[in-house]
């Protein structure tokens, strides 16, 4: 996108406007109200505040701009509803984004040109009758086989590339560049990736294609070479990012939204069989490891998740570990400011020797029970580590306990967090007392972080650096998207990484997020790069470097501008005082909060005793008072923290 196009779409399209074209709203004060669309109440507690550009909802705590709405309603990225809003608001996307936009389609269309080859090889051939024949075998219909246009790559070094290439005019770089081919060493022609498979297409939420998988068919020489994997994905592209890709998430997502539920498998065969059968909120993971970004898609669209993989060794080892692993991360998903909150998530115990394909295929009804009652992670986590572990000897009993302690610690409810307690002594026969003791304990420390997290790099941009770089940009108009404070604390966090954890911790803590859609993105980004350093094998530092190349070009400039704006540089400054400087900000932020509740408790109060509802008067008055003693108490930590900031403090 051209510089600055978030603030400008803001400044040109009216936050009344888009909600109210959703939401019937009427005039409350300086506020419109109305009745939330992402949650059913019979009171009206939406507020729109056009002074703010921002809209609330104080019954599901829901909130945001013009881009936070019309994602939540939508169910669209931020990059898919800047783009929207920008058209709308007749914003020309720049020359640069123009040409990437134009070679995206391209490669697009490569692949739809591939994925139609293989269809009618599959459907038309006589070399795709085998592995027709195959899928007929598992259960698979015409009509399914036709809507999510399956198909079959014949056993020829180059049969795709070279149909492709006299019909198609598609050259082999193109082929390559979207993961179908490899130059031939020679530099003329090319070897096709896909070999002797069953082809399923791959697309994101929009529906393009955007990569395939392949399964070697069973008797084939493929199928008994040890070296040749039984499953092919597409290697990373500019279209195809595995991390961040679901299986038939195109189909999936409007019954994932109505159901506000996903179901997980792990292969291909699984989710088609789901979709066969009509149980259309189930999509694959693709893999044994769920990643944190295919949890944020999930997010998009369901509140809850329900594990359903394999049930052979290696497939209930991938659901213990994926299901350790997710439900870690659900509080940092929160945290991260999706704006969408996760709050379930379960494990569907399966018969033994059934993979899902063939309970939805033989019991449809027996599938439906089992994700109707799938057991919560915990209950599975404590019944998979007790089995895991001889409970008979101390060690077994002490590896259990270690697995399970730091997820107890993740549960905030105490009372939900002592029934789990009970049922891990049960299961490992670890008395109550015991298992208190190690909730209690301190966690192992990680380590301090030094002041430089970015791998030997240097410790800092400088603005001079950024600036003159080949893609500079406007910085003040990127920096209009967001408002003062957020851009303050942003600006810490990049140029002081090791207070992003502790930020998101404390948003996540009151139940808070960042007033605007790219500040809330931009820090989720800073986050899932940690992440990236975990799944590496490192220790979650952040990777200025990384981060930066990470990032879609909406938020890149943002980050840049961030990095560039001038101003004192926090890392002059001891590490008390960089934590006053983002407390600071997270006060300001806190008390803005406050006067928006304020806001709203005055329309209600007004309306209260235009009818004459003493009760409900009372009531608001004293929720007044104490909204306003909270914002005075507030107003004395701000002050306690400028007195400690302005004490000196230079290292």
């Amino acid at each position: 996108m051209a510089s600055g196009v978030a603030a400008e779409v803001k400044s040109k399209l009216s936050v009344l406007e888009i909600v109210g074209e959703a939401v019937q709203l009427r005039k409350a004060g300086t506020t419109y109200k109305g009745l939330c669309p992402f949650h059913g109440e019979k009171t009206p507690s939406f507020v729109v505040t056009p002074a703010r550009d921002s809209w609330h909802c104080f019954g599901c705590g829901e909130g945001g701009d013009i881009f936070s709405f019309v994602m939540r309603r939508d169910g669209l990225t931020f990059p898919e509803a800047l783009k929207r809003l920008a058209e709308r608001a007749g914003i020309q996307i720049d020359e640069r984004t123009s040409r990437d936009d134009a070679r995206k389609a391209r490669l697009h269309e490569v692949l739809e040109n591939a994925i139609a080859f293989y269809h009618a090889v599959l459907t038309q051939s006589k070399v795709g009758e085998p592995a027709l024949e195959y899928l007929h075998g598992r259960g698979f219909t015409n009509e399914t086989i036709a809507k999510y246009q399956l198909g079959w790559a014949p056993d020829g070094w180059d049969q795709m590339s070279k149909m492709l290439g006299a019909r198609r005019n598609v050259t082999v770089a193109e082929l390559a560049e979207v993961g179908l081919a490899t130059a031939r060493p020679t530099g003329r022609g090319s070897y096709d990736k896909f070999r002797s498979r069953v082809i399923f297409p791959i697309r994101d939420a929009s529906g393009a294609a955007v990569g395939i998988g392949g399964r070697v068919l069973p008797g084939t020489k493929y199928a008994a070479d040890p070296a040749a994997p039984k499953y092919l994905n597409s290697p990373a592209t500019p279209l195809f990012d595995k991390s961040r890709t679901l299986y038939l998430i195109e189909r999936a997502r409007g019954e994932m939204r109505r159901a506000d539920e996903a179901v997980l498998v792990e292969g291909y065969t699984d989710a088609l069989m789901a979709h066969q059968a009509g149980f259309e909120n189930v999509v694959a993971s693709l893999g044994t490891a769920l990643t944190p970004s295919q949890v944020a898609v999930i997010a998009r669209y369901a509140r809850e998740i329900v594990l359903a993989y394999d049930v052979d060794p290696a497939g209930q080892h991938a659901g213990s570990i994926g299901g350790a692993e997710l439900f870690k991360l659900i509080g940092a998903l929160a945290a991260e400011e999706t704006g969408v909150e996760i709050t379930r998530v379960r494990v569907a115990r399966l018969p033994e020797d059934k993979d899902p394909d063939e309970v939805i295929r033989e019991t449809p009804d027996l599938w439906r029970e089992a994700v109707r009652t799938a057991q919560p992670i915990i209950e599975f986590l404590i019944d998979y580590y007790a089995t895991s572990f001889d409970m008979r000897r101390p060690e077994g009993k002490r590896h259990a306990v270690a697995a399970l302690v730091p997820l107890l610690r993740e549960i905030r409810d105490p009372v939900v967090r002592d029934g789990y307690l009970q049922a891990l002594a049960r299961r490992t026969g670890v008395e109550e007392r015991v298992l208190l003791e190690a909730l209690r304990a301190p966690e192992p420390a990680a380590g301090k972080l030094g002041r430089s997290e970015t791998s030997g790099q240097p410790s800092r941009f400088t603005a001079d650096a950024i600036i003159s770089a080949p893609d500079s940009i406007d910085t003040k108009s990127e920096l209009r998207s967001i408002t003062l404070d957020e851009r303050k604390l942003l600006r810490l966090l990049l140029l002081v990484p090791n207070q992003q954890e502790r930020v998101a911790d404390t948003l996540k803590a009151v139940g808070a997020q960042l007033p605007s859609t790219p500040a809330r993105e931009l820090l989720v980004a800073m986050l899932a790069d940690r992440e990236k350093d975990c799944d590496a094998g490192g220790t979650g530092r952040f990777e200025r470097m990384r981060f930066l190349e990470s990032l879609e070009s909406e938020l890149h400039g943002l980050a840049i501008a961030l990095y560039a704006e001038r101003g004192p540089d926090p890392n002059e400054l001891d590490d008390n005082h960089v934590r006053i400087g983002v407390d600071q900000c997270l006060l300001a932020l806190e008390a803005d909060r406050l006067k928006l509740q304020i806001e709203y408790v005055a329309t209600e109060l007004v309306e209260a005793e235009a009818v004459g509802d003493k009760e409900s008067k009372a009531r608001l008055q004293e929720t007044n008072r104490n909204l306003y003693e909270a914002l005075k108490s507030l107003g004395r930590r701000r002050q306690e923290t400028s007195i400690l900031a302005s004490a000196g403090g230079h290292r």
